[in-house]
């Protein structure tokens, strides 16, 4: 199924996104679309929480050997599906393990697009509860007129609040912009 000419629309412009769509197209084609979307929610997640990931993923002091033995692991520990295991290897074998974050927000858009939703980037200061995340898709479903998938993360520098990203656009509601804009004011 050639899928780039309809879901890509601008994704395969960056380097993690082409990746993306191709880990995309090729899960869609096994019908591994929900497995390997949640093996890469489970990167993402130990992406923001292990500093040691981060640091294998974003150092170029580790050598190719030492990065595929790494996600190797990795992999295994994770319990991660069959797809996304070959997905890391190819990454840390062409030395492009920096781009593992970027290729898991492209590959969420897509699988967004796909099932004909919006997908859109929260960041709040905290974790949300499920009760707030289901308010806060029912507030984008309302402003959307369509189902929306969110992608959420943490980021407790922006004090309270949220960071809403739609695409191109951003609704930022953070405490932390928002005392930058009257500290910006108070000064004249």
């Amino acid at each position: 199924m050639e899928t780039s000419g309809v879901l890509g629309g601008g994704i395969e412009a960056s380097l993690g996104g082409r990746y993306a769509l191709a880990l995309f197209e090729l899960a869609n084609e096994h019908g591994q679309l929900d497995a390997v979307s949640q093996s890469l929610a489970a990167l993402r997640d130990a992406l923001a929480q292990s500093e040691d990931f981060r640091r294998l993923t974003t150092s170029p002091l580790v050598c190719r050997e030492d990065a595929v033995k790494a996600v190797d692991g990795v992999a295994i520990a994770m319990r991660l599906d069959p797809l996304t295991t070959n997905f890391l290897g190819v990454l840390a074998h062409n030395r492009r393990l920096s781009q593992l974050g970027p290729a898991i927000r492209a590959f969420q858009t897509l699988l967004a697009r796909h099932r004909g939703q919006d997908s859109a980037e929260v960041v709040s200061a905290h974790p949300l509860d499920q009760d707030q995340v289901e308010a806060l898709k029912t507030k984008l479903r309302q402003r959307l007129g369509r189902e929306v998938q969110v992608d959420l993360s943490v980021d407790p520098a922006i004090l309270g609040g949220l960071i809403v990203k739609l695409g191109s656009q951003q609704i930022d509601g953070s405490i932390r912009t928002k005392l930058n804009s009257l500290a910006l004011a108070m000064r004249g």
